[in-house]
């Protein structure tokens, strides 16, 4: 984890200075965390990739007001957070029920869990910490299928290969992995689905 840490730091730095390769990097590892943020609450896929989009551009534009590693995340989620209040409150997201009174019902409750959510970078930091903690003490080959898949972006074939075990093996790790996590994590579940279980 601090040499996975140490490598995306490094790109930063090059994220900072325009290189396009590195923004590709977190690009790559975001996307899909903001695509599934965003479609717990606008319900439309479609809409919620163009989201996504619009706020790694708006990153990639305003990269040189990033201050830090975590500052990428707080910024693409903080972004996406207001994107998807202002939808809801312009009436632009799909309906969920076909009764018009549960529409608005949850129009409001999304609004309200929208609100409650601080994507502050300290806060993130002290998360991930949490989550360090958490994934070290996970079993060591768990550990290591675990943060091959979740912090390096790679695709279970390649994880499968580079550790010489089938791909059920990978996928049972996985599974014991997130088992693990979710009832030592279990208070702060809805931040930690958005930081690691979404890729």
């Amino acid at each position: 984890m601090n040499t996975n840490n140490s490598f995306e730091l490094d790109l930063f730095k090059s994220f900072k200075e325009g290189d396009e390769t590195a923004f590709k990097f977190f690009y790559d590892k975001y996307f899909r965390r903001i695509q599934s943020f965003s479609i717990q609450f606008i319900y439309d896929a479609d809409e919620a990739e163009n989201l996504a989009q619009e706020a790694l551009l708006h990153l990639w534009q305003s990269r040189e007001n990033i201050d830090s590693l975590n500052g990428i995340k707080a910024f693409v989620f903080t972004y996406a957070k207001s994107r998807c209040l202002n939808l809801i409150r312009h009436n632009k997201v799909k309906d969920k029920f076909k009764n018009e009174h549960l529409n608005q019902k949850e129009r409001e409750l999304d609004i309200e869990v929208l609100n409650s959510i601080q994507f502050d970078t300290l806060e993130l930091t002290e998360l991930e910490r949490i989550i360090q903690e958490s994934v070290d003490d996970l079993p060591p080959k768990t550990r290591e299928v675990f943060i091959k898949k979740r912090f390096e972006n790679k695709k279970n074939a390649e994880i499968a290969a580079e550790m010489q075990v089938t791909l059920k093996a990978v996928e049972a790790h996985m599974t014991k992995a997130l088992k693990i996590l979710k009832t030592k994590l279990s208070d702060y579940m809805f931040l930690i689905f958005i930081l690691i279980y979404n890729n």
